[in-house]
């Protein structure tokens, strides 16, 4: 007899598993003033943040003056990349919740991908140093396939590296981005309403909005009750 499919849940990880604003702000305020730049003060950082480091740059750039050319976005992201890495969490921390809900989930046998923007290798260095990397054994970075979310291959290549079934698979995240991607994918979507997004979070189609990670049990009851009753 086969055995029932498992849960797939992919979360994103900037503003959805852990507050990163502080730090990317940090990183690029010093790769702004490298450049002769004015620093952006932190009340404009998480209208920044999302996309990944080059947006993050590219954004930085046009907040303070003349945009970047795309030869100076290149120089620009090594330059990020190279510091971030060295205070990639300074001040970051995971949301209140998160930690408890992806114990009871591993516990439940869910099967556990972080699908995000990010290179994979300071993702899989931020989710090490915040101690939940066991949970997530597959992690699929901006960088990880020639395509990046909102793509629908992000999400899909996730799933077939967990084994799991994408009718049994729901995306967690905080950005359009992140709906976007599962939309593309047809797959039910939780938006956490805490993260960063350009767009208000009720105009980004998510299939359900949590305000804490404590709402979390309820959402995933109600989108897969045949894994959460």
């Amino acid at each position: 007899m086969m055995s029932a499919p498992r849960p797939t849940l992919l979360f994103d990880l900037d503003g959805t598993l852990a507050d990163t604003a502080l730090d990317l702000c940090a990183t690029m305020n010093v790769i702004l003033e490298r450049h002769g730049r004015v620093r952006v003060p932190e009340s404009r950082v998480r209208h920044l943040v999302g996309g990944g480091a080059r947006l993050l740059m590219e954004r930085g750039f046009r907040e303070t003056g003349e945009p970047a050319s795309a030869d100076l976005l290149d120089r620009l992201f090594v330059e990020f990349i190279d510091h971030y890495s060295g205070h990639i969490a300074d001040h970051t921390q995971l949301w209140p919740g998160v930690a408890g809900q992806l114990e009871r989930l591993a516990a439940r046998g869910a099967l556990l991908g972080v699908c995000t923007n990010k290179p994979e290798q300071l993702s899989r260095q931020l989710l090490t140093t915040l101690g939940v990397d066991h949970y997530f054994p597959v992690v699929i970075g901006g960088d990880t396939l020639p395509v990046k979310k909102p793509d629908p291959e992000h999400l899909f290549e996730a799933i077939r590296q967990l084994a799991g079934d994408t009718a049994h698979a729901v995306m967690v995240g905080d950005s359009e981005t992140d709906i976007d991607a599962a939309r593309n994918a047809r797959l039910p979507s939780i938006c956490v309403s805490f993260g960063y997004t350009r767009v208000p979070v009720a105009e980004l189609g998510a299939d359900l909005v949590i305000d804490h990670f404590d709402e979390f049990p309820a959402a995933l009851k109600r989108l897969m009750p045949h894994h959460f009753d």
